[in-house]
Parts: structure tokens; sequence; C-alpha cells
């Protein structure tokens, strides 16, 4: 259930231009602030190999920038362009408002106090 609502939340927002891959890094980038490419591969789960494919990505629709590592020259640190900050921030108002909207028009208002009683509880769970 939560899977394929994720999934649904993901189409939402990549507005057909981006892959939901490139989405997730977009978002986590904007979440998380700048990274390396290992570690945002790490973070997502995909080999360094899909992580720079992702990335080339996101490099041509000019939402990232890399910079060397002031630390480890050998490594670039990714962080996301004025554009690319405000993509992520469109994605999640797109998928913000698709969700309320659609809690709106299937839910009862009672259902939708049970919906946020029991996210309220999945909360505490993860903390």
């Amino acid at each position: 259930m939560f899977s394929r609502l994720r999934r649904q939340l993901k189409d939402v927002a990549t507005g057909g231009d981006l892959t939901p891959s490139q989405t997730a890094v977009l978002t986590r980038l904007w979440k998380e602030g700048a990274s390396s490419a290992s570690q945002l591969a790490a973070a997502e789960r995909v080999r360094p190999q899909s992580m720079a494919t992702i990335l080339a990505g996101l490099a041509r629709h000019g939402l990232i920038r890399r910079r060397p590592d002031p630390d480890d020259g050998r490594r670039q640190v990714i962080s996301l362009t004025t554009a690319g900050r405000h993509r992520a921030e469109s994605d999640r108002q797109v998928r913000e408002e698709w969700l309320a909207r659609a809690m709106q028009e299937r839910f009862s208002e009672r259902e939708r106090r049970v919906i946020l009683d029991a996210l309220s509880l999945l909360q505490r769970l993860t903390d």
C-alpha cells in the first residue's frame, strides 16, 4: 500500500521530463543538502555507475552543479542550482496538492482524521 502511494506521488511530481530516480535524487539534495555522488548512490541504494547516469540527466536539465570537494580533491560535491531548488520545491508542492485533493475527494472528514491519527502513530514508530 505505501509503495503504491509513494509511486503515485513520484509519478505526479516528475512531470514527464525527469525519471523517478532523478526526482528522488533532486529531492534528497533539496532536503539534505550537498553530497558526493558515492554518498548519493549509497543513500539511494544504486550502483555508482547508475548514480553517474542519474546525475548526468540532472546536469543536462541544469538542476545540479558540481564542484571539487575542499577536503578531498578527488571527489566532487553535488549541489542544487537555483533552478534545481525551484524544481524540488515545485515538485513537493505538486505532490502535496495532489494528496490533499485526493484525500478531500475520496474520504469523509472523519476518515481524514483517522488517517492523520494513524500517521501520527506511524511517525512515533519511526522516531
